[in-house]
């Protein structure tokens, strides 16, 4: 068939797309922008659950359990208890299930292709969150470059999409491991294990490793590049950490363990991940002292999530700021468990034993003894996303120059080059993120309700390339629409809660910010507990986009979902959530579910509303705790506020 024919069927068929979705899409909207009544009667006719009230109901209290009884009973008989204002919870009942749902409904459809960065869906959903904004009076918060006010954020991107060999061939070093050059080393020496004889090992790409270049260059190649097990890969002065000993890593190849040491309590928060156990962190400090690479060993413990996360996320094209600068590693690497295994055999080491030495002060690193050589084909192209910004202004005159940001990325990670086992290619992204933008533009219609908006001005940005590490964030943190000084706070919306009323909150970064008490006061007035991170040692406060403001400065709200659920045995929360992780999470399964009980998420979103309000009205701006290991930025931004 000749290519003009393929094209004009390939349009042909787009428009059918276009014009089968019509009809519902005009429904969505039309339900979007229909009054509160109105809405109610286009939604008669679904499955959807009542829509939760701002204020706290009879049923929510009395299905509390006990051991809250006495606090919410306080916070609604005592009359010194806070509580919103009247016309607060008036603005927060524009919130409802209805809503959330045709905004989700819409951003995961297939017609989108994922949201990509850069693709056509993409531009989609920018245009599609822009005409909400425009559509609920808000005003555009980007900046062109002739100094008019924009929607868009221009975010610059570099696409790099590698070309690995299929296969992984590590060969033997020479002299073999056990010689005097390993046995210098103060590390564990040696031992023969199954499988050490043979003088090659080969790993298939995608089912053993993943590797990507780090460079966005046409050909990335390095030859006999030893490799060297680095432990944790932490170099950590507050707590006299340094796992590589001022060894020479320059044209190494470093074999890196996920997360942080956990045995010891005063060490490294503990079970809670820090910043340290993230694997951006491994990379840049692989980079930092001149390796060729690095490969970080994954399991779902230390990971957090199971490995086909790394496949899916790790696989097509990957995106870094065009103005990314710094030292890059060749090669980015990961490897399963189970070839670490073999790795580890096939240089006579056991990886067991290593991780136990790893979780001292004292290790070493480890030369292996095995060498490999690698060449790469990429293809590397400029692309742009953009971030999504409108503001609603303040109502004082002094306190409006600052702002309360809330963010949601708008990003997904688009097309599979390969179907699944159902046939489906699109991640479309569902709950990863179109929920939290969903949210998001709730929370922005129901803001502009109110006869005067709070004190502060509030900043609503839908960022971009998120899943590609937090991009579209970190662009606005570098070229914010107002210095990071008169940032009061930021307020992160990433996923929902999709199961139903939830008795707790779960709120990640606990501890870290006098926020602690907004959260604790509004969620009391619901009737809920606010509970710690119930996951620290997935380190979750360093993989959303809150983090991006937090290294400028900016204290940070960010909840995952409680899963404490109502009406439902204790356990089936977490139990739920673990399952979605496992089977759904950065896959084509994460789509719109029509039997979704989004009551849970109406509480959430009107709880981070009635918070943003309430920090925006505060006299005094939020502060980290002392000690806060973002405390310092936020210091030196205040200080380059002007006058």
């Amino acid at each position: 068939m000749c290519s003009a024919a393929i094209s004009l069927i390939s349009k042909v068929s787009l428009l059918s797309t276009v014009l089968s979705r019509a009809a519902w899409l005009s429904a969505s909207l039309g339900m979007l922008l229909a009054p509160l009544p109105a809405r109610a009667q286009l939604t008669q006719s679904t499955q959807s659950p009542a829509p939760a009230s701002s204020t706290p109901t009879a049923d929510h209290k009395q299905t509390t359990d006990s051991s809250s009884t006495d606090s919410n009973t306080d916070a609604h008989t005592d009359k010194r208890a806070w509580q919103p204002s009247a016309a607060k919870r008036r603005a927060a009942e524009h919130i409802d299930a209805a809503g959330l749902r045709a905004h989700i409904r819409f951003l995961a459809d297939d017609l989108l292709e994922g949201r990509g960065p850069s693709s056509r869906g993409d531009h989609i959903t920018q245009l599609y969150i822009a005409s909400q904004l425009e559509g609920l009076g808000l005003q555009p918060a980007a900046v062109d470059d002739d100094g008019s006010p924009n929607w868009y954020q221009p975010v610059p991107l570099r696409g790099i999409a590698t070309h690995a060999p299929q296969t992984l061939e590590f060969q033997r070093s020479t002299p073999a491991p056990g010689n005097d050059q390993a046995a210098s080393n103060d590390g564990p020496q040696p031992t023969q294990a199954p499988g050490a004889a043979a003088d090659a090992l080969s790993l298939k790409l995608f089912d053993d490793v993943m590797a990507i270049s780090g460079q966005a260059e046409p050909k990335v190649a390095f030859e006999n590049a030893e490799l060297v097990f680095v432990g944790f890969g932490i170099q950590a002065p507050e707590y006299q950490w340094d796992d590589f000993k001022q060894t020479d890593m320059r044209g190494k190849i470093l074999v890196v363990l996920n997360n942080d040491p956990a045995d010891d309590p005063e060490l490294f928060g503990g079970k809670r991940r820090l910043y340290y156990g993230r694997w951006d962190y491994k990379y840049q400090m692989a980079a930092k002292l001149g390796a060729v690479g690095a490969f970080i060993i994954h399991t779902t413990a230390s990971a957090g999530y199971p490995y086909q996360v790394v496949q899916t996320s790790w696989s097509g094209e990957e995106f870094e700021l065009a103005s990314a600068q710094g030292p890059r590693t060749k090669l980015k690497g990961w490897l399963t468990e189970d070839a670490a295994n073999k790795l580890m055999q096939f240089a006579g080491r056991d990886l067991e034993q290593l991780i136990q030495q790893a979780q001292s002060r004292e290790f070493q690193p480890v030369p292996l003894g095995v060498q490999l050589s690698m060449e790469m084909e990429c293809s590397v192209r400029e692309q742009t996303t953009a971030n999504v910004l409108g503001l609603l202004p303040g109502s004082d005159p002094e306190l409006s120059r600052e702002v309360i940001v809330y963010t949601a990325h708008h990003d997904h990670l688009g097309l599979a080059e390969t179907r699944d086992a159902d046939g489906d290619n699109i991640y479309n992204g569902a709950i990863d993120n179109a929920s939290g933008v969903a949210s998001l533009l709730s929370i922005a219609r129901a803001m502009q309700t109110l006869a005067e908006p709070p004190r502060r001005s509030i900043l609503f940005a839908f960022v971009g390339a998120e899943e590609q590490g937090l991009l579209g964030s970190q662009h606005l943190a570098l070229h914010p629409p107002m210095p990071a000084g008169y940032m009061a706070a930021i307020i992160n919306l990433d996923g929902i809660n999709f199961l139903g009323r939830a008795r707790d909150v779960n709120v990640i970064g606990n501890g870290k910010s006098d926020l602690d008490a907004v959260i604790e006061r509004v969620a009391k007035w619901q009737g809920r507990t606010v509970i710690p991170d119930y996951a620290p040692d997935r380190g979750y406060y360093y993989r959303s986009d809150q983090f991006s403001l937090a290294k400028v400065g900016v204290p940070g709200i960010y909840l995952h979902s409680g899963i404490n659920i109502v009406d439902r045995p204790e356990g089936w929360g977490k139990q739920q959530l673990d399952e979605w992780l496992e089977k759904k999470y950065h896959q084509p399964s994460d789509e719109f579910d029509p039997s979704w009980d989004l009551t849970g998420a109406v509480d959430d979103a009107q709880l981070l509303m009635q918070a943003g309000m309430e920090i925006a009205d505060q006299a005094e701006l939020p502060r980290w705790n002392a000690g806060d290991e973002f405390e310092a930025a936020r210091h030196r931004a205040l200080e380059s506020r002007a006058p």
